[in-house]
């Protein structure tokens, strides 16, 4: 069956030449009638020598005169302007207005002639040349012409529905298949995800084949996940392969100051999808207008909530329409309104995970297509040492690489380039921050802790590197390395993780008796996955398998306000009592590995007060036997 061809999107006429002409037209007559009026003025007024006008005032002829700047206008006394029509050259004298130039030099006699025969002296500020005088008079009008030719410019543009300026009219960018040059080769990974996209796809290219079935196509997809993850780039690979119309928008342009702008821009956004069916529409960040209504600060009347109901009445209303589907990504699907997740309108929710190692090391490939690299550069290692990467993270390193690679002046990017690029990305650049020796000092038994403790716990993550430069906001860095993507964190893995973390307080506290500010970050984290285990993972045997909510709902949404807590306030200090419990026993159990280890901590301090950065193989020399982890798996 021939495929269904897109209609072509209408183009909006812009206004006939004829209407340029007209306002051409306009704009000289105005400047001519200025330069009209102008020139009878000075018609009017019939020039004269300075000689002339001193014996004019002589004679009693001068009514008045004015002074502007070095010009002299005046009239003359009625009766008298012919009282002298056979003289030679008295031409001037027989008009009732006049004009005259003073000269440059001065003269003393001019005002006290004046005064003499009681002409009456006015004075004005220099007169504008008649050119000024139009600019200054036309503006106003050429501003006002101007605005409402554009305001019927914009109305005709928006059509009917785009109200006035055309404010109403959606602001989707459309895209066809020739536009859009990323395709799903260009998305590595995410393979669950482009099924489901090349089935939506295959829908709008032939959808016989699945009406025979009695198949629906879904009106609505759903991308959820992380920062990163890809949700935007596999809506451009949409684009790219789909035969169909493509419109983007994304969600906050919906809003404006005006009330109603968001409602008429969906109307208008679903129109012109419908006018092209089959189409795709896909709304990034729809978070923005899509978070649950009735709650926070806003009431159920602001222009956000109208804007979602307008959504909501155009996927699943009394008129739906088929052959568009609507594609929306957010890295919060919980905060989204329970109707917009109903079936009907976002029947198929697609979640976007954190890349495994085989699908990084694919992103890291396709993101050094055409970046030169050195023969030691080794993809495979790059992607197990990129635990928690996401495409972004992996896309920013290899620019990060290929920046640092161009800063040195070489030629391809090594493998010593690439673990730079990856150190700045995890720890941050380095800082020239100046320290004292007792500094170091600290800050050497600080991270040696850190490492001592990760070295010897069996279920910490392996050891990758101790650094006592500062790097970003931190003055030194212990760095572990997961050696697999970790699904299910077990008790006894999160027990020698917060172990790992205590390690520098309970370090400073042995060998220097105090504790200092070093330690507070460490502290927030180490309580944070302490209350998790205690209150949501049931890792305590005083309060059982119960899960509290405590924490789980951003408070500016406002469903915690609302809800009740569903635990009393001895409960909550039982909660308090095991957190504290929990982290002062592991504590304890942190200073008693490292005192039983105190010259092996030492020789580490040693070291790295010598060389400021120790890798993992440096730290296995130093130690001379293989970390207790891998004791463990052996």
């Amino acid at each position: 069956m021939p495929q269904p061809q897109p209609q072509k999107s209408p183009q909006h006429t812009l206004p006939p030449r004829g209407n340029w002409s007209l306002v051409m037209w306009l704009v000289i007559g105005l400047l001519l009638a200025f330069y009209w009026q102008n020139a009878h003025q000075t018609q009017e007024l019939q020039t004269i020598s300075y000689t002339q006008f001193k014996q004019d005032v002589s004679a009693g002829r001068v009514k008045q005169v004015t002074f502007m700047g070095d010009r002299i206008t005046g009239v003359l006394e009625p009766g008298k302007a012919n009282a002298n029509k056979s003289a030679k050259g008295t031409k001037a004298s027989k008009a009732a207005h006049f004009t005259t130039v003073k000269p440059a030099i001065t003269d003393p006699g001019l005002l006290p002639l004046l005064e003499k025969h009681r002409v009456t002296i006015r004075a004005k500020a220099a007169g504008r040349s008649w050119w000024v005088t139009v600019v200054v008079g036309l503006l106003p009008w050429l501003l006002l012409i101007g605005l409402f030719y554009w305001g019927m410019r914009r109305m005709q543009q928006a059509g009917p529905q785009g109200r006035l300026f055309g404010f109403g009219k959606s602001r989707a960018k459309r895209f066809e298949k020739s536009s859009s040059s990323v395709t799903f080769d260009d998305v590595a990974g995410l393979d669950n995800a482009k099924t489901d996209m090349r089935e939506i796809i295959g829908y709008l290219r032939e959808p016989e084949r699945f009406r025979k079935l009695g198949a629906k196509i879904p009106k609505g997809v759903l991308l959820a996940g992380p920062p990163g993850t890809g949700k935007t780039l596999l809506a451009k690979a949409v684009a790219g392969e789909a035969d169909a119309p493509f419109f983007s928008i994304s969600a906050s342009e919906f809003i404006e100051m005006f009330v109603g702008v968001g409602a008429s821009r969906v109307r208008d956004m679903f129109e012109s999808a419908k006018r092209e069916a089959p189409a795709i529409i896909f709304i990034d960040e729809l978070d923005a207008v899509g978070r649950a209504r009735g709650t926070g600060i806003g009431g159920g009347h602001d222009e956000r909530e109208q804007t979602l109901n307008q959504i909501l009445s155009e996927m699943d209303g009394f008129t739906p329409s088929e052959a568009v589907v609507v594609m929306a990504a957010t890295n919060r699907p919980d905060v989204l309104d329970p109707a917009l997740m109903r079936p009907g309108r976002f029947d198929r929710k697609v979640t976007l995970e954190l890349p495994e190692r085989p699908a990084r090391k694919q992103i890291l490939q396709v993101h050094t297509r055409h970046v030169p690299l050195d023969d030691d550069v080794d993809l495979d290692t790059m992607a197990a040492r990129t635990v928690g990467f996401s495409g972004a993270d992996l896309e920013n390193l290899v620019n990060e690489a290929a920046l640092l690679a161009a800063r040195e002046r070489r030629e391809k990017v090594s493998m010593q380039t690439m673990s730079t690029a990856r150190d700045k990305i995890l720890m941050g650049a380095e800082r020239d921050t100046l320290l004292s020796e007792d500094e170091k000092r600290l800050i050497a038994f600080h991270e040696a802790g850190h490492a001592m403790l990760a070295w010897l716990l069996p279920h910490a993550d392996p050891l990758d590197k101790v650094t006592i430069i500062p790097r970003g906001r931190a003055l030194g860095v212990t760095e572990q390395t997961p050696d697999e993507d970790r699904h299910n964190l077990k008790e006894s893995y999160l027990r020698d993780r917060i172990a790992v973390m205590l390690g520098g307080r309970v370090s400073e506290q042995m060998v220097f008796g105090e504790v200092t500010s070093g330690a507070e970050q460490d502290l927030k984290q180490a309580t944070a996955l302490a209350r998790r285990m205690i209150g949501q993972w049931g890792m305590s045997d005083k309060l059982g398998p119960v899960a509290f909510r405590r924490g789980e709902q951003h408070i500016f949404l406002g469903q915690e306000m609302a809800q009740e807590r569903d635990y009393s306030e001895h409960t909550a200090q039982i909660i308090d009592d095991e957190i504290r419990t929990l982290l002062e026993e592991i504590e304890a159990m942190a200073r008693q590995l490292l005192q039983n280890n105190r010259q092996k901590l030492e020789t580490v301090v040693d070291a790295l007060l010598e060389r400021e950065t120790l890798e993992a193989h440096q730290l296995r020399e130093l130690l001379r036997e293989p970390p207790a982890g891998a004791v463990a798996q052996g």
